[in-house]
């Protein structure tokens, strides 16, 4: 365990919508479960940690390079039309960011994500041939 671990918990709503995908140094990343949308979120593993510019600076830039590195493998599975990169917080506080990758004509193009229609559930298989995608392109380990 990492001193960013240190007392750490993931907020309940982000752990009762999402799936984890994985650790990377600074963040947890999660699968949105939600089949419509490939949509990752990285949560920094630091306790009460709201505002991204609450991070030290080398923190803010460690970040910004994973926000990098799971677009850039988000990108090679889904093949977006865009990718959409957000922190918000106004429902869920602690610090997150949404990456995203769009269709032209997905359930929400061209507006955000947020709120529209009914969240559709990976189905088992889905969910664990996009785990692995992702944990193999972010070269993370299985977790059991």
């Amino acid at each position: 365990m990492s001193a960013a671990d240190t007392a750490f918990a993931l907020d309940p709503r982000l752990a009762a919508d999402c799936i984890v995908v994985g650790e990377l140094g600074l963040s947890r990343v999660l699968l949105m479960d939600d089949l419509r949308f490939p949509w990752l979120i990285l949560v920094p593993r630091i306790a009460g940690l709201r505002e991204l510019v609450e991070l030290a600076r080398e923190q803010q830039h460690e970040l910004l390079d994973e926000i990098n590195r799971v677009a850039h493998v988000l990108h090679a599975i889904a093949h977006p039309d865009k990718m959409n990169i957000a922190t918000l917080g106004n429902v869920v506080a602690q610090l997150h960011v949404h990456v995203i990758a769009r269709h032209v004509g997905d359930a929400a193009w061209p507006r955000p994500v947020w709120g529209v229609g009914e969240r559709i559930a990976h189905t088992a298989a889905e969910r664990e041939r996009v785990l692995g995608l992702l944990r193999a392109g972010l070269a993370l380990p299985r977790l059991e």
